[in-house]
């Protein structure tokens, strides 16, 4: 069986044509192999890769961990769909930079998730690749494993497989991280519960169109402009059947009803910050998605970017503010089914070589005992 086949990604369907596959078996000179690599838009082909399913088999999550999946995607997708009145709190660092803090902060998360648990359920964040304004800097521990050191892919790929098959081995918990490159989900697809496009990506076809072909609920960003007709095309996109290029192969999806919007107010003209969770936003988007045809409309709002102006501590103010709104209205009541929050063991954030364990090297997080009573508040206020 061709590598390539091997792997394909769960709700996707693909074959191979006659000629593809006799392509693929003609042998190709030493010589056009470089003149290939010499020529294609000035890239250094550095390495072959592994592909993700070699991965995977390289470092498997365990058959009895794997068992319990099914019933955790299973009450995320309830209450996505409105059938589980409970909210979902998708909660962690900005950036999982590194390991041992990491599975300290999802460690005391789990513990926090059951005492919450007839209320809300818990999502930990942990995010490894980082999109960049200017695409220079840390761009996560995808990009650098060693947040000090030189970008190492290989490394990368084996320490996101690890750090996301820990906190699923270790807590029982499954994880969100964000889609920034379309490709790399399948490392992962056997441990995320979730995944967010982002600002900077949502307006992508191609991250809508594999948006549409994961087995897991996608959460579609409104774009950094604020735009709600980009955000729902996006989700609407991502719910319909797709037939596109993926990873050499052609595919076909089924469509993924579980895509939502996730609001994490926008950038002005003016160059400033203005949020989209405040009452008369709701209630305006809750009209507007309703009345089209979308399966499963359904809103998370994040508390922190845009919404927050990046100061972190805003975050329990505003948490507390949607949940009123809730309760005021059972139109956003429905609509809205949960919260994004980031958080990490400290408050606020550190240069890269600051050293204090447990702090973000990118934007500020609210830390843990904040994150603590922000989420037992929302246990109560829902």
């Amino acid at each position: 069986m061709p590598r390539s086949m091997q792997d394909g990604g769960i709700m996707m369907h693909h074959a191979p044509s006659a000629g593809a596959a006799a392509a693929r078996t003609e042998p190709r000179s030493t010589d056009r192999r470089r003149e290939d690599r010499n020529t294609d838009m000035s890239m250094k082909f550095k390495r072959l890769l592994p592909i993700p399913k070699e991965i995977r088999q390289e470092m498997p999550l365990s058959a009895e961990t794997a068992a319990k999946k099914p019933a955790f995607d299973e009450q995320v997708a309830a209450i996505l769909r409105g059938e589980d009145d409970r909210r979902l709190v998708i909660v962690g660092p900005c950036s999982a930079d590194r390991e041992d803090s990491v599975l300290e902060y999802v460690t005391r998360l789990a513990e926090l998730a059951d005492r919450v648990r007839e209320r809300l359920f818990i999502i930990p964040r942990v995010y490894t690749n980082k999109p960049r304004t200017k695409g220079t800097g840390y761009k996560g521990l995808l990009h650098n494993p060693d947040p000090e050191g030189p970008s190492d892919l290989l490394g990368g790929v084996k320490a996101i497989r690890r750090m996301h098959l820990r906190v699923a081995e270790e807590t029982g918990m499954f994880t969100a991280d964000e889609m920034l490159y379309p490709t790399n989900y399948q490392y992962l697809i056997d441990v995320l519960a979730y995944i967010a496009v982002g600002a900077r990506s949502v307006e992508n076809q191609e991250h809508r169109l594999v948006a549409s072909g994961v087995p897991m609920p996608v959460g579609m960003k409104n774009p950094t402009g604020g735009s709600t007709s980009v955000m729902l095309n996006s989700i609407y996109a991502a719910q319909q059947p797709q037939t596109f290029l993926f990873r050499n192969w052609e595919v076909e999806t089924t469509g993924n009803p579980l895509a939502h919007a996730v609001l994490r107010g926008y950038i002005g003209e003016d160059g400033l910050n203005y949020p989209n969770y405040h009452y008369e936003y709701l209630e305006r988007l809750a009209e507007k998605y309703t009345e089209a045809d979308f399966a499963n409309p359904a809103v998370i709002v994040d508390c922190n970017h845009d919404n927050s102006g990046k100061r972190p501590l805003e975050q329990i103010r505003i948490s507390h503010e949607v949940a009123d709104s809730m309760r005021r209205s059972d139109q956003i009541r429905q609509l809205v089914r949960g919260f994004m929050v980031e958080s990490y063991l400290e408050d606020g954030n550190q240069p890269i070589d600051g050293g204090v364990y447990g702090k973000s090297i990118t934007d500020p997080c609210l830390g843990w005992e904040k994150t603590e009573r922000l989420i037992l508040d929302l246990a109560e206020r829902l």
